[in-house]
């Protein structure tokens, strides 16, 4: 994306695609991140902007201190992450603002209410008061590009680091915004300055640091002051509302005519702005998202206000929400909800993790698991995830159970953990396994691509995220070099070979990764090659359930009446059978190892292959070979099955035994079971 149009004119962006462009009319040099919803697309947008360095971090530590490097060197810099990754972060962002910077350093983390693809609801405006840094906050799109480049502004002019905070809606709104702008630069010069009493933090230089990291407080606290986007919106002063970020819009929306402290800079908060403002209305209200933050330092003030006691603190906010709270009437605004059918998330059609977790469930292990698709396996129908908390967290907690339970666990309980989170932080997990002598097995799923927040490229997928090839880390060495000795590989479509594997490693008394590779189901090269397709013989189902265990959104399960099931040769009592949807299959295989009866098959084996017709320079050929008995009977046989049973849209209509049943099965809608 350029980002370029015609002068005067405005383009539609999203909150991630505004602050891309941000990013780049700043000047940015350096970008680092490691993908995470709803602050992947940041980068996946930059990218594609010339002269801007963009890299995925193998987490989000790494990616700020690459930053921080960059910054140090005399270049604007970026670092974009989740808000849970800021959790990640945490250790250089505190000392960086002692630190400070060179070139601008800006922080965008992303926050997400109400949880929509997140472990936690954190409210990551605590993370600027506790570090001392400055932090903007903008309600949409266009102020998300705006608050960028005053984010590198108030980097270099106050020498800090800088966070933007986003939440989900900003993120991922669209608004319009004014078209692209020239670049800035830098105040600094890029090249290496030695500077040890600034740069090098020994106790004795961080206590001088520490002093002027309180002075740099105060004077962004009179900063913000002044600070133009630090509005006062005066109208009906019965009722004032303080509030920031998208909460804005909602304020404005339930009570137009109200007077309003729009706060765009959330830390350090200006006292006499807000005692001002506070003086002049009769009723003060705070709206914000999750953490009374606004209201907890403004009452601290001891300016009388009401906040939390009102406004729900868990969840997004929305117009009818804050009008409801403010009121205390019931609001029923926006529109009616529509009923649906229920649509779970699941795993894709083919996932390799299917095969594992199935795997798993086989052998009633507890499973520690970890961030990803596969943590979906948690769910009904594979239900083989017992505990998830954050990323890594499956290795170390495993290690837990074993040294909690000693023997008592040994062949109960295993790690099951993505590439991607084991480079962001399970290897250390595994280190302290082998170090301190455990005897956990860990199950690493390499499916060759960093899959959940939409196919980045990870340290083991050869390419960066520039596109440029990339040395592949071999998992099996690195793990060895750790000190495992005992390092498998398997393909998790195999599901028996897959199963017997994990039982054998989960009852040795030593560490031991088995490691299941088989690509995502998403990756381009995967879609491009050519699979085999399966289908359901239906007059062999017998209505056993055991394809639909491993809920493949492929399979649908089909209902039929008594009637019906009497026209297929059913049993009296049988209600339904399986369908495969020939759309949806991916070919990977696994349905066909759990059926018993031979009632799944692929479909060129029931459909017969057509002869090909073999000539030269356009003469055909006269040699033929004589057809064997053997191959008579079995072509007979090939030719009596594709009678029986011929592919149709999305699932074989069968014959019964070879006779005709006409209009045997007319069903115009069928029931999915997953």
């Amino acid at each position: 994306m350029s980002g370029k149009t015609s002068e005067g004119s405005h383009i539609l962006l999203s909150g991630n695609e505004a602050i891309a462009l941000g990013t780049y009319e700043a000047g940015v040099k350096v970008a680092s991140a490691y993908p995470g919803t709803p602050s992947t697309e940041i980068l996946e947008n930059l990218v594609k902007y010339e002269g801007v360095y963009c890299e995925w971090a193998p987490n989000e530590k790494v990616a700020l201190e690459v930053a921080l490097g960059a910054s140090l060197s005399g270049v604007r810099a970026l670092a974009t992450m989740k808000h849970v990754g800021l959790n990640v972060a945490a250790d250089p962002l505190f000392t960086a603002a002692y630190t400070g910077v060179r070139g601008g350093l800006v922080i965008v983390c992303a926050d997400d209410p109400e949880m929509h693809s997140s472990q936690n609801e954190q409210d990551n405006r605590n993370y600027a008061f506790a570090a001392k840094v400055p932090m903007l906050e903008p309600s949409d799109p266009e102020e998300a590009r705006e608050f960028l480049k005053l984010g590198y502004e108030i980097s270099e002019k106050f020498d800090t680091p800088v966070i933007l905070r986003t939440t989900t809606r900003v993120a991922h709104v669209k608004g319009l915004a004014p078209a692209e702008t020239p670049q800035a630069r830098s105040a600094a010069e890029p090249g290496i300055v030695k500077d040890p009493p600034k740069l090098v933090m020994l106790p004795g230089h961080a206590r001088l640091r520490r002093v002027v990291l309180e002075e740099r407080m105060k004077a962004l606290r009179d900063f913000a002051g002044s600070f133009e986007h630090n509005r006062v919106e005066w109208n009906w002063k019965k009722v004032g509302f303080i509030t920031s970020g998208v909460s804005y819009l909602y304020v404005k929306e339930a009570f137009p005519d109200a007077s309003v402290l729009k706060l765009s800079m959330v830390w350090p908060l200006n006292e006499k702005l807000i005692r001002d403002f506070a003086s002049g209305v009769e009723d003060l209200y705070v709206v914000e998202e999750l953490d009374p933050f606004l209201e907890m330092h403004i009452k601290a003030m001891g300016i009388k206000c009401k906040g939390r006691e009102l406004v729900p603190g868990i969840g997004e906010l929305n117009t009818d929400k804050v009008r409801s709270a403010i009121t205390g009437e019931a609001v029923s605004g926006g529109l009616a909800p529509v009923e649906l059918p229920m649509r779970p998330p699941n795993m894709c059609p083919g996932c390799p993790h299917r095969g594992t977790f199935h795997s798993i469930r086989k052998l009633k292990l507890f499973v520690s698991g970890d961030i990803g698709c596969y943590t979906l396996a948690a769910l009904p129908p594979l239900k083989a995830m017992d505990m998830c908390v954050c990323m890594g967290a499956s290795v170390s907690m495993a290690h837990g159970i074993d040294k909690a339970l000693g023997s008592e666990a040994l062949g109960k309980a295993v790690a099951v953990i993505g590439d991607s989170t084991f480079f962001h932080s399970g290897v250390t997990g595994l280190m302290d396994i082998v170090y301190n002598k455990g005897v956990s097995t860990v199950v690493i799923l390499d499916n060759r691509i960093t899959a959940m927040t939409g196919q980045q490229e990870n340290p083991a997928s050869g390419h960066t995220l520039m596109g440029e090839p990339a040395g592949e880390i071999d998992i099996e060495a690195l793990c060895r070099a750790i000190g495992v000795k005992r390092v498998f590989t398997v393909n998790p479509h195999e599901l028996k070979k897959t199963e017997a594997l994990i039982k054998r490693e989960v009852e040795r008394p030593e560490p031991s990764v088995v490691i299941a590779r088989a690509a995502c189901v998403l990756i381009p090269e995967h879609r491009k090659k050519k699979k085999d397709k399966f289908i359901v013989k239906h007059e062999k189902c017998v209505a056993c359930r055991q394809c639909l265990s491993i809920g493949c959104p492929a399979i649908e399960w089909v209902d039929v009446t008594p009637e019906e099931a009497a026209a297929l040769g059913y049993r009296e009592k049988q209600k339904g059978h399986s369908s495969i949807n020939a759309v949806m299959c991916d070919g990977c295989g696994q349905c066909i190892q759990l059926c018993k009866f031979g009632a799944i098959n692929k479909a060129g084996s029931l459909t017969g292959k057509k002869k090909s017709k073999s000539s030269v320079k356009g003469k055909s050929s006269s040699r033929k070979k004589a057809a064997s008995p053997s191959r008579k009977k079995t072509a007979a046989k090939k030719k009596t099955s594709a009678r029986k049973t011929t592919v149709t849209g999305k699932a074989a209509k069968s014959t019964l035994k070879g006779k005709s049943v006409k209009k045997a099965v007319k069903k115009k809608t069928a029931r999915r079971k997953k």
